[in-house]
């Protein structure tokens, strides 16, 4: 780890900002809610993937926090221009979502996660898990157990003997990795466990699949080769808080209705949580610099139709080229629009250059790639 922190330190003006997506629903209990773990203790956890707390925004169905990397002093002190990290964490009843870039270490938090869910929140069992990734663009200035996906896969193998690990798209130009759990022919627990030390006492968290799941649903667009002129908004130059820079950009305007939580960081980038009274979320994580340009938007917000969303996400931003997961379950009123990007070859000036489908046993997955022309 010190030879990885030595590189960040040598190159100060990078700042990978392709994130880490780590998401997992516990099996539905009584009495039992993620949000009875206090503050503090998700304090203590985040320091684990070197990330701090500096906003937070809740109401009925979910708490969201903005996130930010913490910086060693050493880093603090060498580098002239410090790029913070835009990172997001998202808790509800029984859905916990960390969502962080940079360095990040987010799969070392995992155990203890599970401890508190099991201590303080109530849980006993897991009912699925979902890490993801875009390829980084600077993979070596990572830190274990993140420096390549087959390092990501056999420490989650650690704990998931039902784990499964994928990549979509062209492994030597622009990718997604996904570690999920393996849900197939079982309506009983499986074999595989999690022994949690509780007061020297070995607790099992059972990992088990739900027959009839919660309607769910995600769409993700990871946009990279943005406009400079948009990004150029994303910067104290050129804009004196976040607010500002959330109405310049038209952010507001992507999911009307949203409740925002937003973030302008010094020299430049910026993150937003947004969140609806029904539960629905949005985040946004922006990477602005021009040689290293990235921005990310997720929602769990259910359509029929992805089509307008899309387009107004790629408007707002003017990238050169995205990516667009979308996944939904069978219980979910989009469980349709997960198929829809096959039938959208072009979307304005961009092309589709490449797409994939995944079933999984309660959930559809499409992966698709978009790049403009003429470029």
């Amino acid at each position: 780890m010190a030879e990885n922190n030595l590189l960040n330190i040598i190159n100060p003006n990078f700042f990978e900002g392709v994130e880490k997506l780590l998401e997992i629903w516990f099996a539905p209990k009584a009495n039992a809610d993620l949000r009875k773990i206090p503050r503090t203790h998700w304090d203590a956890l985040l320091k684990s993937v070197r990330c701090e707390i500096i906003s937070f925004t809740r109401n009925e169905q979910i708490d969201a926090y903005v996130l930010r990397e913490k910086r060693s002093l050493l880093e603090l002190m060498i580098s002239v221009n410090v790029i913070f990290n835009e990172s997001s964490m998202f808790v509800s009843n029984r859905r916990w979502i960390l969502k962080t870039c940079g360095t990040t270490t987010p799969l070392q938090c995992l155990e203890p996660l599970l401890q508190m869910a099991f201590e303080i929140g109530g849980y006993a069992e897991i009912e699925d898990l979902f890490y993801s990734r875009k390829n980084y663009k600077k993979p070596e200035l990572q830190v274990s157990p993140h420096r390549g996906f087959e390092e990501e896969v056999a420490f989650l193998d650690q704990f998931f003997e039902d784990g499964r690990a994928y990549c979509l798209g062209s492994v030597n130009r622009d990718c997604w990795y996904l570690y999920t759990l393996n849900r197939k022919g079982t309506d009983e627990a499986l074999t595989n466990d999690l022994s949690i030390n509780n007061n020297n006492n070995n607790n099992n968290m059972i990992i088990k699949s739900l027959q009839v799941p919660d309607p769910d649903q995600t769409i993700e667009v990871l946009m990279t080769d943005l406009d400079p002129k948009v990004m150029a908004i994303f910067s104290k130059e050129d804009s004196n808080d976040a607010k500002e820079a959330t109405q310049k950009s038209g952010i507001n305007k992507i999911i009307p209705g949203m409740v925002i939580d937003d973030y302008l960081f010094e020299p430049c980038g910026y993150s937003m949580n947004g969140v609806s009274k029904n539960g629905c979320y949005m985040t946004i994580h922006i990477t602005p610099e021009p040689e290293f340009s990235y921005v990310s938007f997720e929602s769990n917000v259910a359509a029929a139709s992805y089509s307008d969303l899309i387009t107004r996400v790629i408007d707002t931003f003017k990238p050169g080229k995205f990516i667009v997961t979308v996944f939904a379950n069978k219980t979910s009123p989009a469980f349709g629009a997960s198929r829809e990007l096959e039938h959208i070859a072009n979307i304005g000036q961009f092309k589709r250059r490449d797409i994939q489908y995944c079933r999984f046993e309660t959930y559809d997955l499409t992966y698709a790639h978009y790049i403009k022309y003429p470029s």
